[in-house]
């Protein structure tokens, strides 16, 4: 059926308009238009304010639903977390694998692979953050399991390369090497620096080499330094290179975020993750990891010891501490959870915007940003 959606700001991925029309022909994208020029053989469904805009993308998502990537691995447990998240918006995920033994990230490579090919809505590929990372800047990671980049791991993942359509990788430059850095993005892997205690030239010569994005800027890295800059340094110099941010005003200072998005406002930008655990879209107050325990206090996720493990974040949270507490225009916000994430990865599709002749995927906000529901 041909609707034509307005009473709501249109975000198309790239521009926000007002007093306009989506047009949508059976859920396929045939445009936006001022609301005038609404043809007349579509019906005219008007929205109660809010915005309208491309489903969320989220490339780091660990679990959801109460299900954790890591404690389950399979194509029943991606369903789980994919639907977990689509009830806040997001349509396009990176189910995320924290550091874990080899037979683990197989099997995860394995129930991703198994997803797509089922056609698991919302399932576009995997992050596997780790277990190549910096032991000085583990945070919530098994230090037992973190170790350097071997032989066998490279050619496991050029595997993986060929049988999915976007792999993230979170290294650390500690534990790998260039070479490897190089050869792996050439196959078409998004290189991600994190979890690391390198220097802004370590880094520096890491994005030289082909790694091109930052996991959860800020956090689990060497910070900004009068005389040595570090990664957060070379992240915010380095113009092409992108960087995930959890804003949720715990997990960075609302000062730094606002720092960060004036330091990036060319080349490759900042876009927004979750970083989601078990917790999201569920009531659960714990859950494990590696065996140790989570617990989810007062909008916080913390191993027993305090540690900050992963985040109860939604998008909409996420785009009202943007919009209302750091100050970020609209526009700016919503790309960071749309275009922008979609703009990291290898083989996008048409998520995180609106493209003639595909299907839109469109959700709602309110006036508040609250998630209203799909269009």
């Amino acid at each position: 059926m041909k609707r034509a959606y307005t009473g709501a700001d249109i975000f198309d991925g790239s521009t926000l308009s007002s007093d306009s029309a989506l047009l949508l022909d059976g859920g396929v994208y045939r445009g936006v238009v001022p609301r005038r020029d609404i043809p007349s053989d579509y019906a005219v469904e008007t929205l109660p304010g809010g915005t309208i805009l491309p489903g969320f993308v989220d490339l780091q998502v660990n679990g959801g639903g109460g299900v954790l990537f890591n404690e389950d691995p399979s194509v029943a447990g991606l369903h789980a977390i994919a639907q977990a998240h689509a009830t806040t918006g997001t349509r396009a995920l990176l189910p995320t694998l924290i550091t874990d033994t080899p037979a683990r990230t197989q099997a995860a490579v394995d129930a991703v692979a198994a997803a797509i090919e089922r056609k698991v809505a919302g399932i576009i590929g995997i992050h596997l953050e780790g277990p190549h990372l910096s032991l000085a800047k583990k945070g919530a990671h098994d230090p037992a399991l973190i170790r350097p980049m071997t032989d066998a791991d490279e050619a496991f993942l050029h595997d993986a390369a060929r049988r999915l359509p976007n792999i993230m990788l979170t290294v650390a430059p500690e534990n790998v090497t260039n070479a490897q850095i190089t050869r792996l993005s050439r196959a078409g892997i998004i290189i991600s620096l994190g979890h690391t205690d390198c220097s802004m030239a370590d880094a520096q010569a890491a994005f030289r080499a082909g790694a091109r994005c930052v996991t959860h800027l800020f956090n689990a890295m060497r910070q900004l330094g009068s005389r040595e800059p570090g990664l957060v340094g070379a992240a915010l110099d380095t113009g092409d290179v992108h960087a995930g941010l959890i804003a949720d005003d715990i997990h960075v200072h609302r000062a730094s975020m606002r720092a960060a998005l004036c330091a990036k406002r060319a080349g490759g930008g900042i876009f927004l993750v979750t970083d989601a655990m078990a917790t999201a879209g569920s009531d659960i107050t714990e859950f494990r990891l590696n065996g140790r325990r989570v617990l989810r206090r007062n909008g916080r996720l913390t191993l027993e010891d305090g540690t900050l493990a992963g985040a109860d974040l939604t998008f909409p949270r996420a785009l009202d501490v943007l919009i209302n507490i750091v100050g970020c225009e609209k526009e700016v916000a919503f790309s960071m959870a749309t275009r922008g994430p979609a703009c990291v990865l290898t083989n996008p599709g048409a998520v995180g915007r609106f493209t003639l002749d595909h299907g839109a995927q469109a959700i709602h906000l309110d006036d508040d940003l609250r998630y209203v529901g799909g269009l």
